[in-house]
């Protein structure tokens, strides 16, 4: 059920077209507060952290930063602002990207329109929105990390933490750039390594590095 607390909104896509349709479809809602516009990533990121919207609604491919790369920033300086992004591509690899970075809202750009008022209610209340069209990727997600759990039954043992740094090794992101983005020091990134690389009895220089490419899609 929608919420009745005031949401605010920011915009984000080089379309004006498209923003202004996105517009038209928040009019109808009095408990949406449409708070900023950008039409490309740099000012986006600049609004984003001005104005800390509840919800940022941001088009995955924009001029000079993407969507994704905002959704590293914002897990990076760990901002209050709940994410949607918006893609014309189905390819899963970006979805799975998205929501290794906290992403919590995905909707494909020909049914955004209709869809957009939900994911809105639902990601402003820290719940999961992921379009209907795709949700068989999303299972086949579930599904293969189950798979995988059954197979190296020392993913279980994974604190929250170690998996979410496992999924951004996956990414092919170094210990820095984990640390900058999980604003942590290199050091506690590698000892999360050898945690990890010790729990899923991994050994040799560049095991867990394989094995995190090996499993990227189903972690």
């Amino acid at each position: 059920m929608p919420s009745t607390r005031s949401i605010s909104l920011l915009f984000a896509d080089d379309h004006p077209i498209f923003r202004r349709g996105l517009r038209d479809v928040i009019a109808g809602d009095a408990t949406l507060r449409l708070i900023g516009e950008a039409d490309d990533g740099e000012q986006a990121w600049q609004l984003i952290r001005e104005l800390q919207p509840t919800v940022a609604v941001l088009d995955i491919h924009m001029p000079r930063r993407n969507g994704i790369q905002l959704a590293g920033l914002v897990m990076q300086h760990r901002l209050p602002v709940e994410l949607i992004i918006l893609t014309m591509d189905p390819e899963e690899g970006l979805l799975h990207e998205a929501l290794n970075l906290g992403v919590k809202g995905y909707l494909l750009k020909e049914n955004a329109i209709a869809e957009l008022l939900a994911a809105i209610h639902r990601v402003a209340g820290g719940n999961g929105f992921i379009c209907p069209a795709l949700s068989t990727a999303l299972l086949r997600r579930n599904a293969a990390w189950e798979a995988l759990r059954e197979q190296k039954v020392g993913l279980s043992r994974l604190t929250a933490a170690e998996r979410q740094i496992l999924q951004l090794i996956a990414e092919d992101r170094t210990s820095k750039e984990i640390a900058e983005l999980l604003e942590c020091s290199p050091r506690t990134v590698e000892t999360h390594r050898q945690n990890i690389s010790h729990k899923l009895e991994l050994s040799g220089t560049h095991s867990l590095l394989r094995f995190a490419f090996d499993h990227k899609a189903q972690l």
